[in-house]
């Protein structure tokens, strides 16, 4: 009997406009690797692999101030794999960027230099101004109505970032710290959240009644749950009858009966609650939830520096 033919296992070949970006959050690590589709009225970001590493950095930093050597050598372990995986995807580019865990961390150089050297990925401790945009650029990517006004709303671990477009570009963006695990840890400050219902305040009263767009895992779960078509948005009311379902059920019950991840189940709750506050203070009564993020805009912002800027720069005339 002649023996079986062992398989061949195939090297993907990348398409030249294969990017990764990796995501470190307050409460996760994410690397997305993905492709970019260049249709003719937008280009789009098709995802080939996304892998989320629950790390919990911000569990340490709104603590104590610092990331624990057990946190840290998770990040190191995580980015590591992240490049291999990269490299095995043949990627035209890859970039890496921290946000409010990081740039809070009292140790955060110290922690970003041995991550550096043991990983082989550099990492841009981005500020809150930079998130929002980056954030806020993936709207060139979605089947949106380019000439309308919107607030985009990112509601993060740590932080929440808003930025006002009107006609496909940004007027206004502010970062606020008011984040999932810094609200289950109580270190969300009264301060902050007058600054934030200030600044929608202000928001509402110079343009009314206004159009939204929610990015972040905690909103795209709580559209699923809702069992919204694609596309269709997710009113106000929805949100707080998924916010109140989800509530009746203990932790362990959302990840049983639910089926949540255990580092989505205590968080979703403080996420419907940021998202309520945002939209009752602006006046906002739906959210449109393309399912994009920091990473899909990191992507993006890679691909409009090395090939599409001009087609960027037209797309805003």
């Amino acid at each position: 009997m002649l023996p079986r033919p062992c398989p061949i296992y195939l090297r993907r070949i990348a398409s030249p406009l294969t990017y990764a970006a990796i995501d470190i959050g307050s409460n996760a690590v994410r690397l997305l690797i993905g492709d970019v589709v260049e249709r003719e009225d937008h280009p789009v970001i098709k995802k080939i692999s996304l892998v989320r590493v629950p790390i919990r950095l911000g569990e340490d930093v709104f603590a104590s101030g610092a990331i624990g050597n057990a946190k840290r050598d998770q990040l190191i372990k995580s980015l590591t794999a992240f490049r291999l995986l990269s490299e095995v995807y043949s990627v035209r580019a890859l970039r890496c960027c921290a946000t409010s865990a990081m740039r809070e961390a009292s140790n955060g150089t110290e922690v970003q230099a041995l991550a550096e050297r043991e990983s082989g990925v550099a990492i841009e401790r981005i500020t809150g101004t930079t998130e929002a945009d980056l954030i806020m650029s993936t709207f060139w990517t979605q089947d949106l109505l380019k000439d309308r006004n919107y607030l985009y709303i990112d509601v993060g671990g740590g932080s929440t970032e808003l930025t006002w477009i009107e006609k496909g570009h940004r007027k206004r963006a502010a970062s606020f710290p008011i984040g999932t695990v810094r609200m289950i840890q109580h270190k969300a400050t009264m301060q902050a959240w007058r600054d934030l219902g200030g600044f929608l305040k202000d928001l509402r009263e110079e343009h009314g009644r206004v159009m939204a767009i929610g990015t972040g895992g905690n909103i795209n779960r709580i559209f699923k749950e809702n069992r919204n078509a694609y596309g269709e948005p997710l009113s106000r009311k929805d949100i707080r009858k998924q916010r109140e379902r989800i509530a009746a059920y203990s932790l362990e019950d959302r990840v049983k009966k639910l089926r949540l991840r255990p580092d989505r189940a205590d968080v979703i709750i403080p996420a419907a609650d940021i998202f309520l506050f945002v939209m009752e203070h602006a006046g906002i009564e739906e959210v449109f939830v393309p399912k994009v993020g920091l990473a899909d805009g990191i992507i993006f912002d890679l691909y409009t520096k090395q090939y599409g800027r001009a087609k960027y720069a037209a797309a805003q005339e």
